[in-house]
């Protein structure tokens, strides 16, 4: 099973995140979740996957997040711990 990858991103796909970020008001307290979860290499599946957080979902497809989501919306794939 591949992990996440948090280096190196294709350009585009990093501005995409970002951008989520800010749209979903996304909190620098909810950001360092993510990067505590990040922090112990977490196993993805190859397909579509999601993680939920307190105040947004991250969702991904193998190595790669793809996007947030906010609670409520409805997130495609396998969900993980």
């Amino acid at each position: 099973m591949p992990k996440i990858r948090r280096h190196k991103l294709p350009p585009q796909l990093l501005n995409h995140l970002l951008v989520r970020i800010r749209q979903r008001n996304i909190s620098a307290d909810q950001i360092v979740l993510l990067a505590r979860w990040l922090d112990t290499g977490p196993d993805v599946p190859e397909t579509k996957w999601f993680k939920k957080f307190p105040g947004f979902i991250l969702c991904g497809e193998g190595e790669f997040a793809r996007t947030f989501l906010l609670p409520g919306q409805a997130p495609d794939g396998q969900e993980i711990e």
